[in-house]
């Protein structure tokens, strides 16, 4: 009985104890820091997360399946510049053509990933490099202003009861990014295809298919965020994207020590997020500097990666080792 109630307790700090932390968190600043638990500070908080938390939904289930996505702050810079250069002609179309941007990068890491089977982290270095490169020519080298935000500054501005308006719909493409995953089959083979690919294809599942989709996904939430963020910043920057690389990593894979252990997952992925925006804001206030706030996100980049592949590499070993020992009975039990 008590080693049931043991083994309950060590699964629920194994998926929620993130969850616990960013609480202690949140009361250690707004104690230590007059400033952290003002309003404005809260918003703006809220707000910069909810816009990084959209950016890196689809890069989770990219590393959900296997894979890796590390093009998605330069697909954000993309349709970022985009955006800040084709205002002029109006918001609709500037957006249209962000998303369109996200969307062919996307597929094109997806079609070359999924179809040549190539590896995910060169090609999306490729990719990653070729949409930075298109981002900086499209400015020539520098920033675009915006003179009218127009209605997605318009939406950024507004609050809902209290909550930006943003981070309300960062949280409904959390909630419907949950269901796809836990309550669908597209779950199961997200995951399974991370497992053991060889074994979903002979199953007869279409997983160069699923992985096209994935790294689609995984463009056209990073040129949402790229959009948003052109709006927020009311200007286009080529090379925006590069204050989000650690931070987008650091929140997926330590988003990966919460709800589904060890395994990348959408709520995760925003635990993560708000527990960086947390740190960020409280350690700044405290007067950390850059270096000192990049050398944390590093260290914690570094124990979840540690944390979450020797979980994975564990739990490997353990399936070779029992389908060892149940090939041996069989072999026994015939002789």
């Amino acid at each position: 009985m008590a080693r049931n109630a043991g083994w309950r307790l060590s699964q629920l700090v194994l998926r929620y104890g993130l969850l616990f932390v960013l609480a202690v968190l949140v009361t250690s600043f707004a104690l230590a820091c007059p400033g952290f638990s003002t309003g404005t500070n809260l918003d703006s908080m809220l707000r910069a997360a909810s816009i990084a938390a959209i950016m890196y939904g689809g890069a989770t289930w990219a590393i959900a399946s296997g894979e890796i996505d590390v093009s998605f702050m330069q697909i954000a810079a993309v349709a970022n510049m985009l955006v800040a250069a084709t205002i002029p002609y109006g918001w609709a179309l500037a957006v249209s053509l962000g998303v369109l941007a996200g969307l062919g990068i996307g597929l094109l890491n997806g079609l070359i990933v999924g179809l040549l089977r190539l590896p995910s982290l060169i090609v999306t270095i490729a990719t990653g490099g070729i949409a930075l490169s298109i981002a900086t020519s499209i400015g020539r080298g520098s920033s675009v202003s915006i003179a009218n935000a127009g209605f997605i500054g318009e939406f950024l501005s507004v609050n809902i009861v209290g909550i930006p308006a943003v981070a309300s719909l960062a949280a409904v493409i959390y909630g419907i990014g949950w269901y796809l995953q836990e309550r669908l089959l597209f779950g199961h083979y997200l995951y399974a295809t991370a497992q053991n690919r060889r074994a979903v294809m002979e199953a007869g599942i279409p997983v160069s298919k699923i992985i096209v989709i994935l790294f689609a996904i995984s463009g056209v939430t990073s040129a949402t965020a790229g959009i948003l963020l052109a709006a927020d910043l009311a200007s286009g920057q080529p090379r925006i994207g590069e204050s989000y690389f650690l931070d987008g990593l650091t929140a997926i894979f330590l988003g990966a020590l919460v709800i589904r252990p060890f395994e990348p997952n959408a709520l995760g992925t925003l635990v993560g997020v708000l527990l960086l925006a947390t740190l960020t804001s409280g350690t700044a206030l405290l007067g950390w500097t850059d270096w000192q706030q990049q050398m944390l996100k590093g260290f914690l980049l570094l124990v979840s990666l540690v944390v979450v592949f020797g979980a994975r590499h564990a739990t490997v070993e353990d399936g070779e080792a029992n389908g060892a020992q149940a090939a041996r009975k069989h072999t026994a039990m015939e002789s």
